[in-house]
């Protein structure tokens, strides 16, 4: 088993053929090892239809023969200038030259050395008196041989430029032969053997040397989903080490029940939702044990996750232990900061903001990290720089986690000993992806919002159609409402042409709503600036705010009843729908318009049709994906998707909950020996990705 692992894990230059110009090509394209060459899978097949002999063979004709080399040597041609490479051959029956222009000579030479049985596939051309194949699709057979189905049908590979489909064919023989004809699963052969899966190395050397049952497409899925299956479950594997190695860790064992929990509870002017406090519970018993919490908190928008967040932050504190609270962007760092400040204040808790330009006012916010005075720190990845001592970081909360990479989450948890981790998320995702971006978390759900929440009725519109929009803010700001207004740029851009906040808002002011005060917010303001328009709007001083995606999160005005967004089309649908819940906080009925030019694309209509027909998060953020892929929903970079061979997370999500199953059963199962193998086989896959270089 280690030596057929060993062989999977050689370069792929170490397989006849390939040169450093094939090498390079490969390389670019991500295959670096044999087992990398192995997951490049067929498109397609074709079928090259019964064996002909030569003699039946005739100019024009397409097809496949059997036959022997009888020579070859490399020619030139002086009337076209062009060297070749081309080789005789017979079966009994003619003769045939073939023919090549272009190719590598040592390969050339090697699979046309004399004497080889060949298999050729290709169309006959006539020069002179005799019958010719140019670039034919050869492949080596063994002599002893007969031809059959593996032979008539051929795999088609993805087109990579520089590389033909018969080279690429002999490359995929020769590896399946230096592997022994297949690779060992990470599933113990009795699982295999109880749920009835295709032993992995079978289905790899059938969907490389297929035959005719293969051009079934669903015998060809069957095979690609034993591959699927197979990455599905190491991953999943990978992420059960990482959950067993945090269990192993020494955590903190909190109180739970301390002064601060206390007098927060007390100031609380609303009654917690069951969801709240079901969640609440589940973090009280985790932040109680010996070992570190590491959970996930996910809540559609406006479902009070903040709320929890600052009593799990009481908690930590009661006990004297410090807070860190992580944003992926500064706006949303700032927001956090606002929102938590106000509450901690009325607890006498310091709290300070944490971002990467301060100047001289850093020095002082560090020195009171250092040395304990500052019990609650707001950031970015500003905090996880090398200049920040935390005198004694007890609880660590992560938001939209997904836009931070594994290695940052665990930066900062490298500050303390091993702290408590709580990520939250208002990205609703759906259950396939958050198995694969935080497989080795715990996850909470707050699935219920608060009581009196409304449905926002949403609609879309044309530009053309303005005018209605404007009269309904307007008649909502009749009733004393207020309004936002969205847009995507601050300022006017020479290279996009779409509206901006800044223009619109004088605009407004100047002429459609001058009668009302109109306000304007953007990520470009300064903190104080930010703060002090938004408590103006939620002091009913501005009835329209217009603004970037700035509100996204963290804004709560329950006054507010309706939002707008110009060129809807450029947000996506789980944006769109975190903007909407700004709106409908209180017990008022509330819309939401989305406008969008009319020369959109089909796609965009129908991913905006969604947000007409549902208010439900999850189903938005499965929509997306189908639409637009996992990456796009997460935020491309940093999302912390992984990169499957073969899987498709959109495809093949559906096999993710059983890839859990089979990990699980096969943790249990491994041998000793066994399990040193597969922690070795994720370390080479998922080590970097998931940072697991301390898990074997």
């Amino acid at each position: 088993m280690e030596k057929e692992n060993d062989a999977l894990r050689k370069p792929v230059r170490c397989l006849k053929g390939i040169g450093p110009t094939i090498g390079a090509i490969l390389a670019k394209r991500g295959v670096k090892t044999v087992e990398d060459l192995l997951y490049l899978l067929p498109n397609r097949y074709e079928d090259k239809g019964t064996l002909k002999t030569i003699e039946e063979m005739e100019e024009g004709m397409a097809g496949l023969v059997k036959v022997k080399v009888a020579s070859s040597r490399p020619v030139y041609y002086p009337r076209a200038r062009k060297r070749a490479f081309e080789a005789t051959v017979d079966d009994g029956t003619g003769s045939l030259t073939l023919l090549w222009f272009q190719g590598p000579l040592p390969y050339l030479r090697e699979i046309c050395e004399s004497g080889n049985t060949l298999l050729v596939s290709g169309r006959i051309s006539r020069f002179g008196t005799r019958l010719q194949m140019v670039h034919p699709e050869v492949a080596v057979l063994d002599d002893d041989l007969g031809i059959d189905g593996h032979e008539r049908i051929l795999p088609v590979y993805p087109e990579i430029d520089g590389i033909r489909q018969g080279t690429l064919r002999n490359l995929m023989r020769e590896a399946l032969e230096n592997c022994d004809h297949g690779t060992a699963s990470v599933l113990p052969r009795e699982i295999e053997e109880l749920y009835s899966l295709i032993p992995l190395g079978e289905a790899l050397a059938k969907l490389h040397h297929p035959d005719e049952a293969m051009c079934d497409g669903a015998v060809h899925r069957r095979y690609v989903e034993r591959l699927i299956l197979e990455e599905y479950v190491l991953f999943q594997i990978a992420l059960l080490l990482k959950k067993r190695e945090a269990a192993q860790e020494e955590g903190i064992s909190f109180a739970c029940h301390g002064v601060y929990r206390a007098r927060f509870e007390k100031g609380l002017v609303f009654e917690l939702t069951g969801a709240q406090k079901r969640v609440i519970k589940e973090i009280e018993e985790d932040m109680g044990r010996k070992v570190p919490m590491n959970r996930l908190l996910q809540g559609d928008v406006g479902s009070g996750k903040t709320v929890v967040a600052v009593l799990a932050s009481s908690m930590a504190i009661s006990d004297g232990y410090q807070v860190a609270f992580m944003a992926p962007t500064e706006i949303l760092a700032e927001q956090h900061y606002l929102a938590i400040h106000k509450a901690f204040d009325d607890m006498g808790v310091p709290v300070a903001f944490l971002r990467g330009n301060m100047g001289a006012e850093r020095s002082a916010v560090l020195e009171g990290i250092m040395t304990g005075r500052i019990l609650v720190v707001a950031g970015t990845h500003a905090l996880i720089r090398k200049d920040v001592v935390f005198n004694n970081l007890g609880l660590v909360i992560i938001d939209e986690q997904h836009r931070f990479g594994v290695i940052q989450r665990k930066a900062l948890k490298e500050k303390a000993g091993s702290p408590d981790l709580l990520v939250m998320t208002a990205t609703p995702i759906p259950r396939t992806l958050s198995m694969v971006v935080y497989g080795d978390l715990d996850v909470s759900v707050i699935d219920e919002v608060p009581e009196g929440r409304k449905k926002v009725a949403t609609k879309v519109y044309l530009d053309k159609d303005k005018g209605i929009v404007y009269r309904l803010i307007e008649d909502e700001l009749k009733k004393g409402h207020q309004a936002y207004i969205v847009y995507p740029l601050v300022e006017e851009s020479k290279k996009i042409d779409l509206l901006d906040a800044k223009g619109m808002a004088a605009y407004f002011q100047k002429s459609i709503f001058s009668s009302y005060r109109v306000g304007l917010l953007h990520g470009k303001m300064r903190a104080e600036e930010k703060e002090d328009v938004m408590s103006r709007f939620k002091g009913r001083e501005i009835d329209i705010l217009v603004c970037t995606t700035v509100i996204e999160v963290g804004i709560d005005v329950p006054n507010a009843t309706m939002i707008v967004v110009e060129h809807a089309e450029r947000f996506g649908l789980s944006q769109l729908h975190q903007l909407r819940g700004r709106v409908g906080r209180g017990k008022i009925a509330a819309r939401c318009a989305l406008i969008t030019s009319e020369k959109r694309t089909a796609l965009a209509v129908r991913r905006l049709k969604v947000m007409e027909k549902t208010g439900d998060g999850f189903k938005i953020a499965e929509e997306d994906m189908h639409l637009r892929g996992p990456g796009e929903i997460l935020g491309v970079k940093q999302s912390g998707v992984p990169d499957f061979r073969v899987g498709d997370l959109v495809r093949d999500g559906h096999m993710m909950s059983r890839a859990r199953r089979l990990a699980e059963e096969a943790m249990a199962r491994l041998t000793a020996d066994e399990l040193d193998r597969v922690k070795n086989v994720v370390k080479l896959r998922w080590g970097r990705t998931l940072h697991l270089s301390d898990v074997a």
